[in-house]
């Protein structure tokens, strides 16, 4: 035996190759497989998307950061999925498991989306004698004619609040808007229109708290403005300055009225919600704190409601604009127990907002407690008076 052979008898072993088990890993060693740039695409955007679910079931309504992301339209949580799954048959080498993945992903996003698959299945009970008519509506600052350039023309206004014959309206943004107002909290300008109500709805009687109007043909028993300053932090209790002649459209975001139908007293919350936090430059202080400012209000005015639904052993019927969509998380501060009526809903996507463009939002809602039933719900066209559509409902209560 040379010096060649023995000093390579005594050269160590060459350690093995790590053997890697992922399916990814076994599918790049298999001969003639490789991944193209559309399947890379197609993976990328597949486990993206399902990440972004994830992340976003737990930080919607919890993280101020993250309010800006709750703005996207609910429906982009059914359709991504859905895009994504029509491509996923050309990323062959992983097509399956990239579908199962997005399947996932729309399950889990469903609750998200808006989407009211209830509606090809759901039919509601038929309306008994004694089942009145109720409206719930953003009027968009009451009768404001924004067409012709912020005046006032009041019949179109009243013409179709007579038209939609309700015995109940839940009204939201009783007020005028200055829009010369050089500051946001002297915008809002208190307004008196009883006299006109009166004679249009003769028979029907009136509750006011902040910018939220009832007008009821039923008897009303009592009547009050949810106050939501107990649940603001210390730092934002006080009204603001250029409020001081309208100061209840800073505390009352809720008026509770209530009302005597068929023997028992029935309370209905006519509730609109602060805005949500929709401010963008959150890298910027200024945008940061516009929308901790949003969001203090509207848990605040979350808890108002959840506070005194708890207290109250009343039937309960909510016809809200919440300001929230089915993607924003912050609507699990409802109170527990409240029945969404959504399912009774005519439409495959219901939207509400932006009424007179293209609607992709669901802002306005009705909710009620288990012994209300709902026999008939529309989101109705607003006749270009608003950018809410009207919720139009027939309901009786056991």
């Amino acid at each position: 035996m040379d010096d060649r052979e023995v000093l390579m008898e005594q050269r160590p072993a060459p350690r093995p190759t790590p053997v890697r088990t992922g399916w990814a890993a076994r599918l790049r060693r298999r001969p003639g497989v490789r991944w193209c740039w559309g399947t890379r695409l197609v993976v990328t955007a597949s486990l993206g998307w399902l990440l972004f679910v994830l992340v976003h079931r737990p930080l919607s309504g919890r993280l101020v950061l993250w309010a800006p992301v709750d703005l996207i339209p609910p429906l982009l949580f059914a359709v991504i999925p859905l895009v994504l799954l029509a491509v996923a048959p050309f990323a062959r080498p992983v097509r399956w498991r990239i579908m199962a993945v997005l399947v996932v992903a729309a399950l889990l996003g469903y609750g998200n989306s808006g989407v009211n698959l209830a509606t090809l299945w759901h039919t509601p009970p038929p309306a008994p004698q004694g089942a009145i008519t109720v409206v719930a509506w953003n009027t968009e600052f009451w009768d404001q004619d924004w067409a012709s350039g912020g005046g006032v023309d009041p019949d179109p206004h009243y013409r179709y609040l007579r038209d939609l014959d309700a015995d109940v309206y839940l009204l939201q943004e009783y007020l005028h808007l200055d829009a010369s107002a050089t500051d946001k909290d002297d915008e809002a300008v208190r307004i008196d229109a009883t006299a006109r109500l009166r004679a249009e709805f003769p028979d029907h009687q009136i509750a006011v708290a902040g910018e939220q109007i009832t007008l009821s043909r039923l008897p009303i028993v009592a009547q009050t403005g949810l106050d939501i300053r107990p649940w603001l932090p210390e730092s934002r209790k006080d009204i603001p300055s250029g409020l001081d002649d309208f100061q209840d459209s800073y505390t009352t975001e809720t008026l509770r009225t209530d009302l005597l139908l068929g023997g028992q007293t029935v309370s209905f919350y006519n509730t609109h919600i602060h805005q949500p936090p929709h401010s963008f430059a959150i890298h910027r202080r200024a945008g940061r704190q516009a929308n901790r400012e949003n969001d203090y209000r509207r848990q605040a005015s979350y808890r108002a409601l959840r506070a005194d639904i708890d207290d109250n052993p009343n039937s309960v019927v909510v016809g809200a604009d919440l300001n929230t969509s089915p993607a924003m998380g912050i609507s699990r501060l409802l109170p527990d127990g409240l029945v969404d009526h959504t399912g009774t809903l005519p439409d495959l996507y219901p939207a509400s907002w932006a009424a007179g463009e293209t609607p992709l939002w669901r802002v306005d809602w009705l909710l009620t407690s288990p012994d209300v039933s709902v026999h008939a719900y529309q989101l109705r066209d607003p006749a270009g008076l608003s950018d809410h559509r009207a919720q139009w409902s027939v309901l009786s209560v056991e």
